[in-house]
């Protein structure tokens, strides 16, 4: 049974269930498994993308106005970060669902990767909303070596999470590489 924590999250002031470990900065990354595409071996791990630092976008379902927002703010972002930083957005939407909403949103800079088949992801990182069965509004920034660096949790899932505080530890990030 997967760890609960509570007082963390709401979801329109209503208070949610998180599943898993706290994840903080300076631990060692949970490894991590999601798909990129239907096909068994499209996935996305740590090692798909060591040496580069890694902003993983967390959202609970793009085909939500918020996620929607957060999703083509990020790459709007990701344009400017340059090679060095990847953003990976990872959602309980199935692969096919990513797709779409990356044509329909003009988005052709995120890497999309889902949780949706083995939720495996969100309880490594203690990010699986138990009331929902979706992930939890977050943002967490793994440097070269796999070392988390930031962690921000959204405490309303319904809001954005703040992208200064982002960007900041983005750059202090790269700074020290």
């Amino acid at each position: 049974m997967a760890q609960e924590r509570t007082g963390i999250v709401t979801f329109k002031g209503g208070p949610l269930t998180l599943l898993g470990p706290e994840i903080r900065p300076g631990g060692r990354a949970p490894d991590l498994a999601v798909r990129r595409g239907l096909a068994p071996g499209s996935e996305y791990t740590l090692a798909t993308e060591r040496g580069k630092t890694r902003i993983l976008n967390i959202e609970p379902s793009l085909d939500t106005p918020v996620c929607d927002l957060q999703g083509r703010r990020f790459n709007e972002e990701a344009g400017k970060l340059g090679d060095q930083v990847s953003i990976v957005t990872i959602s309980m939407d199935l692969p096919p669902a990513q797709e779409r909403w990356c044509g329909a949103a003009g988005v052709d800079r995120l890497v999309m990767a889902s949780d949706y088949y083995d939720h495996s992801f969100g309880l490594a990182y203690g990010l699986r909303i138990k009331e929902l069965g979706l992930l939890t509004r977050a943002v967490i920034i793994l440097d070269p070596d796999d070392t988390v660096r930031y962690v921000q949790i959204v405490p309303e899932v319904a809001e954005l999470p703040n992208f200064e505080a982002v960007l900041v530890a983005v750059k202090t990030v790269l700074e020290e590489a």
